[in-house]
């Protein structure tokens, strides 16, 4: 059993810069894909960023390209979604995944195995 602790969420204005952060609890991230979904009211978990294992390769939602970026720090058990110039349409639910039975598609929900209870996001513009 892994427990992920999503927190950074809040209320944010537009245009502003929060940065997310995830930890695990009970288990060591090191060597697993991790990955930021997030879920408006009403709509489906969609995909927004996700990061390898080693941290070199990323995958971004194209609603999230050229604002958000991933990164991750094993020492410190934690992985980042800095998100620049917010917009209201990013209100959300932000949930963090991690694939350790299942690896696969970074961009799949399916594919993570553990998630975290989520940061709520809200954007007053």
């Amino acid at each position: 059993q892994v427990q992920l602790v999503e927190s950074g969420g809040g209320l944010v204005q537009a245009g502003g810069s929060p940065r997310l952060t995830c930890t695990a609890s009970t288990r060591s991230f090191s060597g697993y894909p991790l990955g930021w979904f997030r879920q408006a009211p009403g709509e489906a978990r969609e995909f927004v960023a996700a990061i390898d294992w080693s941290g070199l390769d990323t995958r971004l939602a194209d609603s999230a390209k050229g604002r958000f970026t991933i990164s991750r720090s094993d020492p410190k058990n934690m992985v980042y979604l800095q998100m620049n110039n917010l917009k209201p349409e990013d209100a959300a639910v932000y949930y963090c995944g991690v694939q350790i039975y299942n690896t696969g598609d970074l961009r799949s929900e399916r594919m993570y195995d553990y998630w975290g209870h989520g940061t709520q996001v809200t954007v007053s513009s």
